[in-house]
C-alpha cells in the first residue's frame, strides 16, 4: 500500500484521534494478570495492540469485544498465565515484545517471544541486561534480536537499575518484572519518560513510589481489577498538531488527547517554535490528565530544541522535523540517540527522505540540523516500514510543490488505522493505492 499526495491543502475541522498506544498495551496486559473483570474504553484497536490483545489469549485470558474500543478482559491474577502452545507473535509491536519480556520473565513456563521482519530486527539488549541482573535466563538471535525465548522457572530478585538512557520502555519492562520478584526493585531514569505504567499500576491498586527520581515497587503483590478510559493518543495527534501549524489558514480542534506531562514535549516544542496552540476542557480521567487542543496556523522558526524535551517527545519527532522543514531557519536536536532503534532508525530515515524533498540537513551522531524555510519538493519517499515515517512524510504535502509518493504505508495501521480517511477529511489530499 502506498499514499499519493497532492500538493496543498488546508487542515480544518473537529476530530478525536485514536485511543493512546502505550495505554492500551498496559490496559491490556495488567487486566490479563489482574483478579477480577476490567473494563477498557477507548481502546486503540491498532495492529500494535491487538497483537498484545492476542498473545494474552494464547495464554489463556478471556477478553471479549463489547464494540468499537470497548473491551472486557478476564484476569487471572498474577500467576494465572498459561503456557501458549507456540510463540507469541507481536507483529511489529516493539513497546509490547519490550514490556512482555519483563512479564514473562517471571512466569513457570518457557515463552518464544517473536515479530514480523521489523520487529526481528530490532535490538532487544537494552531489556535483556536488566532482566538477566534479575536472574531470568533470554536466549536471543545475534545482537539481541529476537526471537526471544524465555526460560520459565526462574526465581527472580529485585535489583536497582540504573537506566543508561532515557526510555519507558526499559523502566516499564524491569517494573513489570518487579512484580514477579523477591524484593524491591527500583528503576533511576536519566531524565522523565511517560510515565502511563507507574500510573497505570496504582490505578489497579498496586503500590509505587517515586522519590527523588527513584521508581519502585515491592514483589509479591495483587493486581486489582478496574476501569480504564484510554484517551486520544497524543502521538497521533501530533500529525495533525503539525498540520495545522504550517498550513495558512488552519484552524482544528482535536478532543479528548491526553496531555501526561511526561508525553508533552511535542507541544512544548512547537510552542517554542512559536505555534498557536490552546487547551480547552482541561480534566482528568482515569488518573490521566486529558484536554481538548485548537491549534490554529502561525509562522514557525527553527530552534535549538531543549534536551530536557526529547524523551518527552521521542515518537513525535518525525513529524517535528517536517514542522523544522517548514520554519524559518534552523533547527538542531541533540540527545535523541533513541530514535535510532526505533521501528526504523528514524533519524536517517527521516534525513533520506528530507533529501529527496530537498530540505537541506545534517545528520548528527545523536540527532540532525534541519534548515527550514526552503521550497519542498516532491517525490518517492521509503518509510522503511515504519508507521510514523509514513505519516510524517504525508502531512508534508501540505507545503510541498510537487506530488509526495509515500511507499509501504501498510504498517501506518499498526498505530493509526484510518489514517487517510481522517486526514481527507480534515483537508489532506490524500489518496491510497495498492503497491
Amino acid at each position: 500500500m502506498e499514499f499519493k499526495l497532492l500538493p496543498g491543502g488546508t487542515i480544518n475541522g473537529e476530530a478525536r484521534v485514536p485511543g493512546d498506544k502505550s495505554m492500551s498495551h498496559r490496559s491490556m496486559m495488567l487486566g490479563a494478570l489482574a483478579e477480577g473483570t476490567t473494563r477498557v474504553t477507548g481502546f486503540l484497536e491498532g495492529e500494535d495492540a491487538l497483537a498484545t490483545q492476542s498473545a494474552f489469549r494464547a495464554m489463556g485470558v478471556e477478553i471479549e469485544r463489547l464494540g468499537e474500543g470497548e473491551v472486557l478482559v478476564h484476569g487471572v491474577g498474577l500467576r494465572g498465565l498459561k503456557a501458549p502452545s507456540g510463540p507469541l507473535d507481536l507483529g511489529n509491536a516493539g513497546t509490547g515484545m519490550r514490556l512482555m519480556c519483563g512479564l514473562m520473565a517471571g512466569q513457570t513456563f518457557d515463552t518464544v517471544l517473536t515479530g514480523d521482519a521489523s520487529l526481528c530486527s530490532r535490538p532487544m539488549g537494552r531489556v535483556i541486561d536488566p532482566l538477566t541482573l534479575m536472574g531470568a535466563e533470554i536466549a536471543s538471535e545475534e545482537g539481541g534480536r529476537p526471537p526471544l525465548v524465555i526460560s520459565g522457572g526462574n526465581s527472580l530478585q529485585g535489583i536497582h537499575y540504573d537506566l543508561p538512557m532515557a526510555s519507558a520502555q526499559v523502566k516499564s519492562c524491569v517494573l513489570l518484572a518487579g512484580l514477579y520478584a523477591r524484593g524491591r526493585t527500583s528503576v533511576t531514569e536519566p531524565a522523565p519518560t511517560r510515565d502511563h505504567t507507574e500510573r497505570m499500576l496504582r490505578g489497579f491498586g498496586y503500590e509505587v513510589s517515586n522519590e527523588n527520581g527513584v521508581i519502585s515497587l515491592q514483589g509479591g503483590g495483587r493486581l486489582k481489577a478496574t476501569d480504564i478510559d484510554v484517551p486520544a493518543d497524543i502521538s497521533s495527534a501530533a500529525f495533525f498538531l503539525v498540520a495545522a501549524s504550517i498550513t495558512p489558514g488552519s484552524d482544528l480542534l482535536l478532543t479528548h488527547v491526553g496531555i501526561n506531562p511526561t508525553r508533552t514535549g511535542v507541544l512544548n516544542i512547537l510552542r517554542l517554535m512559536g505555534a498557536d496552540i490552546t487547551l480547552k476542557n482541561e480534566r482528568e480521567v482515569g488518573g490521566e490528565p486529558v484536554a481538548d487542543i485548537r491549534v490554529r496556523y502561525a509562522p514557525l522558526q527553527g530552534i535549538d530544541i531543549p534536551e530536557d524535551q526529547v524523551p518527552l517527545a521521542i515518537d513525535e519527532f518525525p513529524v517535528l522535523f517536517i514542522a523544522a522543514a517548514c520554519a524559518e531557519g534552523r533547527t538542531v536536536l541533540r540527545g535523541a540517540e533513541e530514535l535510532r532503534v526505533k521501528e526504523s532508525d528514524r533519524i536517517a530515515a527521516m534525513a533520506e527522505g528530507l533529501d529527496t524533498l530537498g530540505v537541506p540537513n545534517e545528520v548528527l551522531d545523536d540527532g540532525i540540523i534541519i534548515d527550514g524555510g526552503s521550497p519542498i519538493g516532491g517525490g518517492e519517499i521509503r518509510t522503511h516500514m515504519d508507521h510514523r515515517i509514513a505519516m510524517a512524510f504525508a502531512i508534508a504535502a501540505l507545503r510541498a510543490e510537487k506530488e509526495i509518493y509515500v511507499l509501504d504505508c501498510d504498517h501506518v495501521a499498526t498505530s493509526f488505522p484510518g489514517f487517510d480517511a481522517l486526514a481527507r477529511g480534515l483537508g489532506l489530499q490524500i489518496t491510497v493505492q495498492a503497491d
